[in-house]
């Protein structure tokens, strides 16, 4: 548990803190006749024409949740498949770009929510849902949850359990602690709440990198990836839809595709 906290505390830390270096210019979004005309970013520019397709999701799935005794917590997937899942938490950026990236890309990720970070838009997300993509648990006010007692840990999973429920109509079944901090009294509320699957990671986007929990920065089959909704103001200037597309590129150089996690899990 203790690695876990440590590195959730350096993802953190390395995230809102990374060094800034140039990068490529941004796709145009404006017509041929430079009049403000609308056009569809030309992502091709950022070397993400070529991404590898996910193989079609396994009918044995290979993750099962669910059942008697702890909630499981689980940072990968146990599988052959040659591919990674993206997982973006919280909120508070809600850049009209991305939404085009992932309707235009056809990547799947899974959305863990904070509600505090939310709820100013909910509306933005349920475009991204209608992808086929699922949302998820980030808490309420994205605190550190093993210095919450039983009773907030429960407020802040099942408060959130029902306002997103009511949001946009599906049961969040997952649940992402804030910071990767966590404890068995996390696991009680998390069954508590409904919630079947408690979920890490094995790497991270940063600004211009990855971090990995492999020494040798090497992505591995079932990876789970964290990705942020973050903006300008948490990433020195630098855009979430920057960002996201060099994770892409370092995913799609280590040979892997990107599929959707609830695919590859078998919920009770």
């Amino acid at each position: 548990m203790w690695v876990r906290v440590l590195a959730g505390v350096v993802a953190l830390a390395l995230l809102l803190g990374g060094c800034r270096r140039p990068v490529a210019e941004e796709p145009s979004v404006t017509g041929p006749g430079g009049d403000g005309e609308a056009a569809r970013p030309d992502w091709g520019k950022w070397g993400l024409e070529a991404l590898r397709p996910a193989p079609p999701p396994p009918q044995d799935k290979p993750l099962k949740l669910g059942g008697k005794g702890p909630v499981k917590v689980f940072s990968k997937v146990p599988t052959k498949d040659r591919v990674v899942f993206v997982t973006i938490d919280d909120g508070q950026e809600k850049d009209p770009k991305f939404v085009e990236m992932l309707k235009d890309l056809r990547v799947p990720v899974s959305m863990f929510l904070t509600d505090g970070n939310v709820r100013d838009d909910y509306g933005y997300f349920k475009p991204i849902q209608a992808l086929g993509n699922h949302i998820q648990n980030h808490t309420l006010t994205h605190p550190v949850m093993s210095h919450l007692g039983p009773d907030g840990q429960r407020q802040e999973i099942c408060g959130t359990q029902k306002s997103l429920t009511r949001q946009y109509g599906t049961v969040p079944k997952l649940f992402r602690p804030p910071f990767g901090m966590w404890s068995s009294a996390t696991q009680e509320a998390a069954r508590e709440c409904g919630i079947q699957g408690i979920v890490l990671w094995t790497a991270s986007t940063q600004i211009h990198d990855m971090q990995y929990d492999d020494p040798n920065k090497k992505l591995h089959d079932g990876d789970v990836l964290l990705a942020h909704f973050r903006g300008p103001k948490q990433l020195k200037g630098e855009s979430m839809t920057k960002m996201f597309a060099e994770m892409l590129k370092r995913i799609r150089r280590q040979g892997f595709a990107v599929a959707r996690l609830e695919d590859y899990i078998s919920f009770r």
